[in-house]
């Protein structure tokens, strides 16, 4: 994954390696680095230089340390995803400025992924809508599938911006399916939207991915809005 180090300022090597990975969308949010020994290996350095590196990224936000692991953060996560969160819990209306900002960042994006989308972009987004039907079928949780789906589309883009940002809105996007959407009917037309989705984007089709992207997010909107009305 990563190269021999060979030069003086091996800790900024590091950072420049792996800012670099993170940049080229090799390394994405929520990807976990690999052991520090396996790290030390790779780079071809010490333990203090390879530590002064990691603790660097850590700083500059581009790393999180969760117990004894390391994983890649969304850059955007610190800046927009906790104010945002107050604000929609703040002012439930806010939840449809949430929604329309999908709507500018998603449909554009299955767009995207239907002309970008490898064989792997493609089976990861098969294995999440199918790990969402079966968990719907069990009585599981799905919403976490849900937004594993939403994810993996940015990925698909392979736009390392789209996909910080949808990570950065990511629990966002289990909170509020998780509140709205509780009638099994309506749960199933969501995974049939999905399938939907994914169908275009296989097979490469870009105005349908978008057509279709479009449709299942004014249906999440008509459901938030019928949500809502019932509350009041």
């Amino acid at each position: 994954m990563f190269k021999s180090i060979k030069h003086t300022k091996i800790s900024d090597e590091i950072v420049n390696q792996i800012k670099s990975q993170i940049s080229e969308g090799m390394l994405k949010p929520g990807d976990r680095l690999p052991p520090e020994r396996e790290l030390v290996n790779q780079f071809g350095v010490s333990r203090p230089s390879l530590r002064e590196g990691l603790n660097f990224l850590v700083a500059m936000g581009f790393l999180e340390v969760r117990g004894k692991r390391t994983y890649i953060k969304s850059v955007a996560s610190e800046s927009m995803q906790n104010p945002l969160s107050l604000l929609i819990k703040a002012d439930t209306q806010k939840i449809f400025d949430l929604i329309e900002v999908r709507k500018a960042i998603e449909v554009w994006g299955a767009f995207l992924a239907a002309q970008r989308a490898t064989e792997e972009d493609i089976k990861q987004l098969e294995n999440i809508i199918e790990e969402m039907r079966k968990s719907f079928e069990e009585g599981r949780s799905w919403e976490k599938q849900d937004a594993d789906f939403h994810l993996g589309i940015a990925q698909a883009t392979h736009n390392t911006i789209q996909t910080h940002i949808m990570s950065t809105i990511y629990d966002l996007l289990r909170e509020s399916m998780a509140k709205v959407f509780k009638d099994r009917t309506k749960v199933k037309k969501l995974i049939d939207q999905h399938y939907r989705i994914f169908s275009a984007i296989k097979n490469h089709s870009p105005d349908k991915a978008r057509e279709r992207t479009l449709e299942h997010l004014n249906y999440v909107e008509s459901e938030v809005k019928a949500s809502t009305v019932r509350k009041e």
